[in-house]
């Protein structure tokens, strides 16, 4: 099978040749570079050989433009926090208006996709990285959201609005060049570029939006669920297909998960434990748990999230060998 057709069979929770696996990280050295970024990230999937790319930008390539700054501290997992925030007053939301895609942010990420799939013809689906409305807002007000969606709803509400649209063009322009680049001659099959969402412990309006807009135009839109305390039937209820989060830490697990979701779960290993400071048995160990959960259908091997920066190369080794995957020997793995 080629990993299009693996991937998609996994959504289907049909038998696959091999179980499909992917995983993906933060390039902190290089990502403030769009083509460096796409050229770390490549070198990254040629070495490991998921079945699909997810394009990993810096953390505020999405509020920058609105007035974000991020620190030059790196945390553990890859990505830079807010070191300042551009709503810190009530007054500030009225500056969020919708962003054109020549804004720096925006733009260097489409640019790092298109590096990515044009340049190089990545050889499965391509992913670009998009938060949802409601983690966008955070990351503009950090903790003052909560306030304000109490004490000044409307405004919280005008903002996300204006934060959906920028998200729907920039979604826009990634199935336009992914459609051009299907017209391209020279390729054997063209990669999907598809939406992948990230949301917070609640779902607002705006995210379900976001996913029902892009939903019919992507062939593959998975939807990240980040936290310890989600309320997972809610995020099962959104239009996507294919689930991730930290089954190993935060739950449900990937058996659990598969009675509310459609479509395939993603995940089985924990990026924190087997993945960084384990041992290559013990991560092998849990991708054939995961396996077992899941009868081995509808489920992508990967982590609960971004890989950190210390994970073990001999650890992602010997987990996708052990399910029949191949890893390009000779590259050096991008730090």
């Amino acid at each position: 099978m080629t990993k299009f057709e693996r991937v998609q069979a996994a959504l289907k929770r049909e038998p696959t040749d091999r179980p499909p696996y992917a995983f993906w990280r933060h390039f902190p050295d290089v990502d403030r570079s769009a083509a460096a970024l796409a050229q770390s990230t490549l070198r990254f999937h040629e070495r490991y050989g998921s079945d699909f790319l997810k394009v990993t930008p810096t953390g505020g390539y999405a509020v920058e433009d609105w007035g974000c700054v991020e620190s030059d501290e790196v945390a553990p997992d890859g990505h830079r926090p807010c070191a300042r925030h551009a709503v810190t007053s009530f007054d500030d939301w009225k500056k969020i208006r919708p962003l054109r895609l020549e804004s720096t942010g925006w733009g260097a990420h489409l640019e790092t996709i298109l590096r990515c799939v044009v340049d190089r013809r990545a050889d499965c689906s391509t992913l670009p990285t998009i938060f949802s409305p409601l983690s966008l807002a955070r990351k503009l007000s950090g903790e003052r959201l909560n306030y304000d969606l109490k004490e000044n709803p409307q405004a919280v509400t005008d903002a996300l609005e204006a934060i959906t649209e920028t998200i729907l063009t920039f979604a826009d322009a990634c199935f336009l060049e992914g459609r051009r680049a299907s017209s391209t001659p020279s390729w054997r099959r063209a990669p999907t570029c598809t939406p992948r969402t990230s949301t917070g412990a609640s779902a607002s309006p705006t995210t379900g939006a976001c996913s029902s807009t892009c939903g019919p135009k992507s062939k593959l839109t998975v939807l990240h669920c980040h936290g310890s305390n989600l309320m997972f039937d809610v995020l099962a209820a959104l239009p996507a297909h294919a689930w991730n989060w930290d089954d190993r830490r935060a739950g449900p697990s990937l058996r659990d998960a598969q009675r509310h979701v459609p479509g395939a779960v993603i995940g089985g290993l924990d990026q924190w434990g087997a993945l960084r400071d384990g041992t290559p048995d013990a991560a092998s160990a849990e991708a054939q748990d995961a396996l077992a959960q899941t009868g081995g259908r509808g489920v992508i091997l990967g982590a609960g999230c971004v890989l950190p920066s210390q994970t073990s190369d001999l650890a992602l080794v010997e987990v996708i060998k052990s399910i029949g995957g191949q890893v390009r020997l000779g590259l050096i793995r991008p730090q």
